[in-house]
């Protein structure tokens, strides 16, 4: 047996972007690695800690045993509060330690994903608790992995791969959170429509339309007189969509059509990523 083709795409995704960081993050020296990031708390550091991390409980290793400092302003909830403890556990490691562990977890993981025998609708236990099926959790993973070499690539000011695998996976996964946004937790009317014009390395056009009984709908069709349009780029998209800045900073990368006091409604809860 192969690997199932439907988990190729998000093993190539994930395998795309793993080596991204790793040729980011290998010349970096040590202070290189002390800048900040726009993940809330984080450093350059603790976003590579992040992935590594993240990647070891995928591989079934055991987590930390490690107590969190108290004054931590960043970790707020419970699901932060696991997040952290293997970033926090890294801290103190230099950097030929965390390039090393980096590489050596990379070698484990990709061996164990070219291996994979199981089929995309096995459950496993996905960090952070519950389970996923196995196609949606390698999704989930190629999406956090493409967003944080991102987030490394803002810092360190080496944009690129804003149109690569894990790009295209991740637009998919923040597109299917959009008709939530705008019908349930924006509270668009019924019968409206909200139109997002995005341009930019990827370029995509879709309609939230939202039925009779308030429930919310995506395709790619257009509307004709939409009740709310948003115009911006694709990275700027991102940035939102994460949780990464908030809308009155990227304002003039936004441009709004439409009722005003929807659109703040949708922009409000545009992160869909904690």
């Amino acid at each position: 047996m192969t690997v199932h083709p439907s988990l190729q795409t998000s093993i190539d995704a994930w395998t795309h972007s793993i080596d991204a960081i790793s040729e980011l993050v290998n010349p970096l020296v040590e202070n290189e690695w002390n800048r900040r990031t726009e993940c809330p708390g984080w450093s350059v550091r603790d976003v590579v800690s992040h992935v590594i991390g993240l990647e070891c409980e995928m591989l079934g290793d055991p987590r930390p045993i490690h107590t969190l400092p108290r004054d931590l302003y960043h970790v707020t909830n419970e699901t932060s509060r696991y997040m952290e403890v293997q970033v926090d556990v890294r801290r103190c490691h230099t950097a030929p330690e965390m390039t090393s562990e980096l590489e050596y977890t990379v070698i484990r993981r990709s061996r164990q994903l070219r291996n994979e025998k199981r089929s995309p609708d096995t459950m496993v236990r996905f960090p952070g608790g519950g389970e996923l099926s196995l196609e949606a959790a390698l999704a989930r993973r190629a999406f956090d992995v493409w967003v944080h070499e991102q987030d490394l690539r803002r810092a360190l000011n080496r944009p690129g791969n804003l149109d690569s695998p894990g790009a295209l996976i991740s637009r998919d996964l923040l597109l299917s959170a959009l008709p939530k946004v705008v019908a349930k937790d924006a509270g668009a009317a019924p019968h409206s429509a909200v139109v997002f014009d995005v341009h930019g390395p990827l370029e995509f056009m879709r309609t939230v339309r939202v039925d009779a009984d308030g429930r919310g709908t995506i395709d790619g069709s257009v509307s004709l007189g939409p009740t709310v349009t948003l115009t911006l780029d694709w990275e700027t998209y991102l940035r939102l969509a994460c949780g990464r800045v908030r809308p009155e900073a990227v304002s003039e990368r936004l441009k709004v059509e439409g009722d005003q006091q929807l659109a703040e409604a949708i922009l409000d809860h545009f992160a869909v990523t904690p």
